[in-house]
C-alpha cells in the first residue's frame, strides 16, 4: 500500500489529518508538482487527472479523491468514528462536509488558482473570477459562524471529516488573504480548537 501525497496540498492534507486522528500509519510518497512530476506518464497511470492524493492498495487497486480514501480507511478502522456514529450523525457529517467543500474549499481553491503566482504558467487565470470566489468565501464564513454558536465542532459533538474539510479549506486561503475574520467569534473559537489539535500539523 502506498499513498501518493502533496505536502502543501489541501486535499492531501485532509487525508493526512484523518489518518493522524485514527492513529494510522500508511507509507507515503511525495509527488513534486514544482517539477511537474504529477504530469509524468508514470504518475498519470495512477491518476489520469494528475492530482493528489492517490492510494494504491497492495493488490494494485487505485483510489483517488480524499474523501473516498478516508471512507475506505473508515470501514476498516471504525474507531474513533470520523463520519458519524449513527444514521442522523452520518447524514449531518455528510451535509456539513459537502457545505465545507462547496462553499469554502472549492471557491478558495478557485481563488488560489486564478490569482496566485504559482499557477501563472500552469493554467489560464481569470483574476476577476478568483476575486469573486474570494468574496463568496467571506460571505459563507458568516454562515458557518452563525451555525457554530454554542457548538464545539461543525457537524456533531465530535471532531469529524466535516471539520477537517473546513479546516483545510480555510488553511489554503492563507495563500490568498482568506482567513477567519476576528469578528466571527464563534468560528474563530472553532478555528483555535481545531488548529490546536496535534493532528493539525499532519
Amino acid at each position: 500500500m502506498k499513498l501518493y501525497d502533496l505536502n502543501a496540498g489541501s486535499n492531501p492534507r485532509r487525508v493526512r489529518i484523518y489518518l493522524a486522528e485514527k492513529g494510522l500509519e500508511v507509507p507515503m510518497q511525495a509527488v513534486d508538482m514544482m517539477s511537474h512530476e504529477n504530469e509524468a506518464p508514470d504518475y498519470l497511470k495512477i491518476n489520469p487527472l494528475g492530482k493528489m492524493p492517490a492510494l494504491v492498495l497492495d493488490d494494485g487497486t487505485i483510489l483517488t479523491e480524499s474523501m473516498a480514501i478516508c471512507r475506505y480507511f473508515e470501514e476498516l478502522n471504525p474507531d474513533p468514528p470520523m463520519f458519524g456514529r449513527d444514521a442522523l450523525e452520518k447524514a449531518q457529517v455528510e451535509m456539513w462536509n459537502r457545505r465545507a467543500e462547496l462553499e469554502v474549499a472549492i471557491p478558495t481553491a478557485q481563488c488560489f488558482q486564478n490569482t496566485h503566482e504559482f499557477w501563472k504558467d500552469r493554467l489560464e487565470q481569470v483574476p476577476a473570477w478568483g476575486e469573486a470566489c474570494k468574496a463568496k468565501v467571506f460571505d459563507r464564513l458568516r454562515m458557518f459562524d452563525a451555525h457554530m454558536e454554542g457548538r464545539e465542532f461543525l457537524a456533531t459533538g465530535d471532531y469529524t471529516v466535516a471539520d477537517i474539510s473546513l479546516q483545510c479549506g480555510i488553511l489554503l486561503g492563507k495563500a490568498v488573504g482568506i482567513r477567519v475574520p476576528d469578528e466571527l467569534e464563534n468560528l474563530s473559537a472553532w478555528w483555535r480548537r481545531v488548529t490546536s489539535r496535534p493532528t493539525a500539523r499532519a
